[in-house]
Protein backbone atom coordinates (compact mmCIF):
# COMPACT_ATOMS: atom_id res chain seq x y z
CA UNK A 1 0.00 0.00 0.00
CA UNK A 2 1.24 3.20 -0.73
CA UNK A 3 0.41 7.19 -0.88
CA UNK A 4 -1.27 7.14 -3.82
CA UNK A 5 -3.50 4.10 -2.90
CA UNK A 6 -4.45 6.12 0.32
CA UNK A 7 -5.23 9.23 -2.05
CA UNK A 8 -7.22 7.23 -4.15
CA UNK A 9 -9.04 5.89 -0.95
CA UNK A 10 -9.55 8.81 0.43
CA UNK A 11 -11.05 10.77 -3.06
CA UNK A 12 -13.75 7.62 -3.55
CA UNK A 13 -14.67 7.97 0.28
CA UNK A 14 -15.68 11.85 -0.07
CA UNK A 15 -17.11 11.49 -3.79
CA UNK A 16 -19.49 8.77 -1.79
CA UNK A 17 -20.39 11.25 0.88
CA UNK A 18 -21.29 13.92 -1.27
CA UNK A 19 -23.36 11.63 -3.18
CA UNK A 20 -24.87 10.52 -0.29
CA UNK A 21 -25.56 13.60 1.01
CA UNK A 22 -27.23 14.70 -2.20
CA UNK A 23 -29.85 11.71 -2.15
CA UNK A 24 -30.41 12.26 1.99
CA UNK A 25 -31.79 15.63 0.24
CA UNK A 26 -33.67 14.03 -2.25
CA UNK A 27 -35.11 11.50 0.46
CA UNK A 28 -36.22 14.27 2.35
CA UNK A 29 -38.07 16.25 -0.30
CA UNK A 30 -40.04 13.16 -1.29
CA UNK A 31 -42.34 11.14 0.35
CA UNK A 32 -44.22 8.04 -1.37
CA UNK A 33 -45.10 7.64 -4.63
CA UNK A 34 -49.11 7.69 -5.56
CA UNK A 35 -49.48 5.15 -7.99
CA UNK A 36 -53.13 6.71 -8.96
CA UNK A 37 -51.87 10.53 -8.67
CA UNK A 38 -51.57 12.55 -12.15
CA UNK A 39 -48.17 14.50 -11.41
CA UNK A 40 -47.38 17.37 -13.64
CA UNK A 41 -44.06 17.75 -14.88
CA UNK A 42 -43.02 20.16 -11.41
CA UNK A 43 -44.54 17.32 -8.52
CA UNK A 44 -41.83 14.92 -10.41
CA UNK A 45 -38.82 16.52 -10.71
CA UNK A 46 -38.03 15.54 -6.76
CA UNK A 47 -38.47 12.01 -8.12
CA UNK A 48 -36.25 12.21 -10.73
CA UNK A 49 -33.62 14.16 -8.79
CA UNK A 50 -33.94 10.95 -6.26
CA UNK A 51 -33.86 8.30 -9.55
CA UNK A 52 -30.77 10.04 -10.25
CA UNK A 53 -28.87 10.29 -7.50
CA UNK A 54 -29.71 6.59 -6.69
CA UNK A 55 -28.16 6.03 -9.56
CA UNK A 56 -25.18 7.91 -9.44
CA UNK A 57 -24.57 6.70 -5.88
CA UNK A 58 -25.03 3.02 -6.67
CA UNK A 59 -22.36 3.41 -9.06
CA UNK A 60 -20.37 6.04 -6.95
CA UNK A 61 -20.29 2.58 -4.61
CA UNK A 62 -19.06 0.13 -6.60
CA UNK A 63 -16.22 2.24 -7.98
CA UNK A 64 -15.40 2.96 -3.55
CA UNK A 65 -15.43 -1.24 -3.23
CA UNK A 66 -13.25 -1.33 -6.18
CA UNK A 67 -10.47 1.27 -4.97
CA UNK A 68 -10.81 -0.54 -1.21
CA UNK A 69 -10.23 -3.43 -2.60
CA UNK A 70 -7.32 -2.39 -4.39
CA UNK A 71 -6.29 -0.80 -1.18
CA UNK A 72 -6.84 -3.75 0.92
CA UNK A 73 -5.25 -6.53 -1.80
CA UNK A 74 -3.93 -4.94 -4.10
CA UNK A 75 -6.09 -6.62 -6.65
CA UNK A 76 -9.97 -6.37 -7.65
CA UNK A 77 -12.50 -9.31 -8.15
CA UNK A 78 -13.22 -10.40 -11.42
CA UNK A 79 -17.30 -10.33 -10.68
CA UNK A 80 -19.57 -7.47 -8.94
CA UNK A 81 -20.80 -10.38 -6.73
CA UNK A 82 -17.21 -11.33 -5.30
CA UNK A 83 -16.55 -8.09 -4.60
CA UNK A 84 -19.87 -7.25 -2.52
CA UNK A 85 -18.87 -10.85 -0.86
CA UNK A 86 -14.96 -9.15 -0.17
CA UNK A 87 -17.12 -5.92 0.85
CA UNK A 88 -19.08 -7.97 3.43
CA UNK A 89 -16.06 -9.65 5.04
CA UNK A 90 -14.60 -5.81 5.56
CA UNK A 91 -18.10 -4.95 7.12
CA UNK A 92 -18.60 -2.62 5.06
CA UNK A 93 -21.85 -3.84 3.31
CA UNK A 94 -24.79 -5.57 5.34
CA UNK A 95 -25.78 -7.94 3.12
CA UNK A 96 -24.48 -8.96 -0.65
CA UNK A 97 -28.75 -9.44 -1.71
CA UNK A 98 -29.34 -5.75 -0.73
CA UNK A 99 -26.37 -4.60 -3.21
CA UNK A 100 -27.57 -6.86 -5.48
CA UNK A 101 -31.21 -5.78 -5.80
CA UNK A 102 -29.77 -2.42 -5.55
CA UNK A 103 -27.98 -2.58 -8.80
CA UNK A 104 -30.93 -4.50 -10.49
CA UNK A 105 -33.27 -1.44 -9.01
CA UNK A 106 -30.81 0.96 -10.44
CA UNK A 107 -31.13 -0.68 -13.99
CA UNK A 108 -34.43 -0.82 -13.88
CA UNK A 109 -35.50 2.42 -12.72
CA UNK A 110 -34.81 4.55 -15.96
CA UNK A 111 -36.58 1.87 -17.72
CA UNK A 112 -39.97 1.41 -16.13
CA UNK A 113 -42.88 2.96 -16.27
CA UNK A 114 -45.85 1.15 -14.62
CA UNK A 115 -46.57 3.00 -11.68
CA UNK A 116 -47.07 0.36 -9.33
CA UNK A 117 -43.08 -0.80 -10.35
CA UNK A 118 -42.02 2.92 -9.96
CA UNK A 119 -43.77 3.13 -6.50
CA UNK A 120 -42.35 -0.05 -5.77
CA UNK A 121 -38.80 1.14 -6.42
CA UNK A 122 -39.20 4.54 -4.65
CA UNK A 123 -40.28 2.30 -1.73
CA UNK A 124 -37.17 0.51 -1.97
CA UNK A 125 -34.71 3.50 -2.32
CA UNK A 126 -36.15 5.63 0.31
CA UNK A 127 -36.36 2.72 2.85
CA UNK A 128 -34.05 -0.49 2.76
CA UNK A 129 -31.37 0.44 0.45
CA UNK A 130 -31.26 4.07 1.84
CA UNK A 131 -30.59 2.40 5.02
CA UNK A 132 -28.41 0.36 3.93
CA UNK A 133 -26.44 2.67 1.73
CA UNK A 134 -26.48 4.97 5.38
CA UNK A 135 -25.02 2.48 7.04
CA UNK A 136 -22.21 2.64 4.21
CA UNK A 137 -21.56 6.01 4.70
CA UNK A 138 -20.82 5.16 8.43
CA UNK A 139 -18.40 3.14 7.52
CA UNK A 140 -16.58 5.58 5.18
CA UNK A 141 -16.19 8.25 7.60
CA UNK A 142 -14.68 5.72 9.77
CA UNK A 143 -12.38 4.94 7.28
CA UNK A 144 -11.64 8.55 6.63
CA UNK A 145 -10.48 8.61 10.15
CA UNK A 146 -7.93 6.64 9.86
Amino acid sequence: MNQLDIQQLTIAAQKYQKVFLLLSASINKTSGFEVDKAYTADELEPFDALSDRFIRIVEVAIKLFRTYEYYMQAQQSQTLRDSLHQMEKAGLISDIDIWLDMRDVRNRIVHDYIPEKIAEMYLLVRTVFYRELALLNDKVNDLLKI
